[in-house]
Formats: structure tokens, C-alpha cells, sequence
């Protein structure tokens, strides 16, 4: 292993692709849209109905889930800029940083607290898909690559 790594890569912790979701979800139509037609053809139309309905709250839920599965958050260090790069569903943001004025900090050892890198005035925090330990070897990590160019801050009363 790199003991300077120049590429971090911080992923949610997801048990399923949305192909693989989708699949599971055209699975459980299949069986609930199936199971209501026999029930409707006997009379029973209620039961399609809410077949229809509990399929629909399903496939909500997994649009949601299918839409923050591949979130992510990169750092990259590169010659000249550090690049951190976050995507939230639909969303992405990448910041250009410069690595001989940036600062990585670990406000505290909290369970919310994100890393905070800065560099002439431009603040990015991350970190959210990592556990507290996680994210203090991040930090220590990122010190390293960075090594005598960047300065080194932390936060009062704690060591690193």
C-alpha cells in the first residue's frame, strides 16, 4: 500500500446497486401485482388496489435509495491542487484547492464532526461516510501527502 496515497475515495455504505435494486423491485411487483390479479379476478378487486398502492410507496422508497447509493466523496491530490469532488444524488460539487496553503483540521472526535480542509479562503468539509476513527486517519493521511507544504492546523487541546 502507497504510504502516501495521492487519491482518496469515500463511499456510502450501500448493500445494493440500483440495478440490483430495480431488479428486487420488478421482482416484488411481479409477485404483489400477480398474487392481487388472482384475487381480483375472484372478486376482490380492494386487493389490487392496494397492491397498486404498497408498490408505489415501494418504489419511492427505492428511487430514493437508487438516487444516493453511488454517493460519494473524492480527494485527490494532484500537481498544484488538491481536488475534492462530492456527489449527493443529483448533485456535484468539485473545489480546486491550493495544496501549499491548505489546512486540514478535525474540529473535534464527534460523531457529526467532518473533516475541514481550507486553503485561501475556501472551506470544504468532508468525511460524512467515515466513522469518527475513520476520519482522524483521514486527517493524519491527508497531513502526510501534504507534507511540509501545507499548514498544519488543529484544533485546540487536541493532538494529532
Amino acid at each position: 500500500m502507497d504510504p502516501h496515497p495521492s487519491e482518496w475515495l469515500m463511499k456510502r455504505n450501500c448493500s445494493l446497486t440500483p440495478r440490483q435494486a430495480l431488479a428486487v423491485y420488478a421482482l416484488l411487483c411481479t409477485a404483489t401485482l400477480g398474487i392481487a390479479l388472482i384475487f381480483t379476478l375472484r372478486g376482490a378487486w380492494m386487493v389490487l388496489a392496494f397492491a397498486l398502492i404498497e408498490t408505489t410507496a415501494v418504489g419511492a422508497a427505492l428511487l430514493h435509495y437508487c438516487r444516493h447509493a453511488l454517493d460519494h466523496e473524492r480527494i485527490r491530490l494532484q500537481e498544484g491542487c488538491l481536488l475534492v469532488e462530492r456527489a449527493d444524488g443529483t448533485r456535484h460539487l468539485e473545489v480546486k484547492l491550493d495544496p501549499s496553503h491548505a489546512r486540514v483540521s478535525l474540529p473535534d472526535a464527534g460523531i457529526r464532526t467532518l473533516v475541514l480542509i481550507e486553503a485561501r479562503g475556501v472551506r470544504v468539509e468532508i468525511g460524512r461516510f467515515l466513522t469518527p476513527s475513520a476520519r482522524l486517519e483521514l486527517v493524519s493521511a491527508l497531513r502526510r501527502a501534504l507534507g511540509g507544504a501545507s499548514l498544519l492546523y488543529t484544533a485546540p487541546g487536541r493532538p494529532l
